[in-house]
């Protein structure tokens, strides 16, 4: 015998003008948040009647763009200004973020992962370590195989703020990942660092 039915009334209201709910109800705040920011995205479109795309084009233009604000903190890594850097990284990691939930979620994360790797560079540049290592986690999140320099970062900055234990795990972990993966390129840089950690903990 089936259970009876339960209808609970939510507290919401609408703004006649931009059509976003808000609700006095503090535990829908993330739901309310999510369905007003997809809203304002499906407004945005320019295709007939505001129908998304299918899941599998891309927006190019978004594509480009985020390209080059990459290629551009790049460049001001390599001239020495990480302040510059590290504020077009925030910006092409935001417009990356921002990709329509029905866009290629590989793609994402392809960009993601690269892009917080970069940051984390220019972070570890300014012996920022705490936030390199966050941003090297991050990007290890995101693609855990083929992502040697990720894994490295955050050994790196971990051995720099003196947690020697915990950066000895993270490279082990990241050494069963990448040595299982198809690509071993730069795995000997990680097993480098593994063993400057192993010596400064009196393992070698």
């Amino acid at each position: 015998m089936e259970g009876p039915e339960t209808f609970n009334q939510l507290s919401l209201s609408i703004d006649p003008s931009t059509k976003a709910l808000t609700s006095p109800d503090a535990t829908l705040a993330s739901e309310i948040n999510d369905l007003n920011q997809l809203h304002r995205i499906l407004l945005t479109l320019d295709t007939p009647n505001q129908i998304p795309a299918p899941p599998a084009p891309v927006n190019p233009k978004r594509s480009v763009q985020i390209g080059k604000l990459r290629e551009s903190g790049n460049a001001a890594y390599k001239k020495g200004t990480f302040p510059e850097a590290i504020t077009l990284y925030n910006l092409a990691i935001r417009m990356a973020s921002d990709r329509p939930g029905w866009e290629a979620s590989g793609l994402v994360r392809e960009e993601l992962s690269a892009l917080y790797g970069n940051r984390a560079q220019a972070y570890m540049a300014q012996r920022q370590w705490a936030e390199g290592s966050v941003d090297a986690e991050c990007s290890v999140e995101l693609k855990r195989v083929g992502n040697v320099k990720g894994w490295w970062r955050r050994g790196s900055c971990l051995r720099e703020m003196g947690r020697l234990e915990e950066a000895a795990e993270w490279v082990k972990s990241g050494l069963e990942f990448e040595r299982a993966g198809p690509d071993k390129g730069g795995v000997g840089e990680l097993e480098q660092l593994g063993r400057e950690i192993e010596k400064g903990l009196g393992k070698s």
